[in-house]
């Protein structure tokens, strides 16, 4: 039986933000779980041209990105909160998963969705993954249980480590969170 696929998608502009550096530590804790795993992050997701454009259909990114999350049992979106919402590339990113709208499981149909939200302070954390939930929710995902939100004033990444001990565990606990229920879904598609 082939490895649980796990996506994540998420990050800035900003080369080792504290969201990409979150959701690698996520990612890493799935895979140490037995999943394989692909990153969307911030550099690739900032190269993507909007979505529609004519620049879009064929941009490779985008290409990569829509046939990966066909691909995935599951998926994790990192997102910083700006202005109280999802960043613009990541909201652009979930954009591309129109793509999938006439495939036999569209968008994230059944797929479970980890949710992470780093923040300048906490205000943003909170409307931030209520939005991603919702978002999800519309694209017919199922938001993991814990959703982690980072106070980037107070947490610091740096050597693929993280300075909370208990934000390293909660990033650590989605991670493993999505391959089980990657791994429960599959036993029972299996089972049916």
């Amino acid at each position: 039986m082939r490895p649980l696929n796990i996506v994540g998608i998420g990050g800035t502009a900003q080369r080792s933000s504290s969201t990409e550096s979150a959701l690698r530590l996520a990612l890493n804790a799935a895979k140490a779980a037995g999943a394989r795993t692909r990153l969307f992050g911030g550099t690739e997701l900032a190269a993507l041209p909007h979505y529609l454009t004519p620049t879009a259909a064929d941009h490779p990114i985008g290409r990569a990105l829509v046939e990966a999350v066909r691909g995935a049992d599951a998926v994790l979106i990192a997102s910083p909160g700006y202005h109280g919402s999802v960043s613009g590339i990541v909201k652009n990113a979930l954009d591309y998963l129109e793509e999938t709208a006439r495939d036999a499981r569209p968008y994230l149909d059944g797929l479970p969705v980890g949710l992470i939200v780093t923040a300048y302070g906490w205000q943003a954390t909170g409307s931030t993954l209520a939005t991603l939930r919702a978002i999800v929710h519309a694209l017919r995902g199922w938001p993991a249980p814990l959703g982690v939100t980072v106070n980037s004033t107070q947490c610091k990444f740096a050597d693929g480590g993280c300075s909370d001990p208990a934000i390293a565990a909660q990033l650590a606990l989605v991670g493993q969170q999505l391959f089980d229920f990657a791994s429960l879904r599959r036993s029972a598609a299996t089972a049916a």
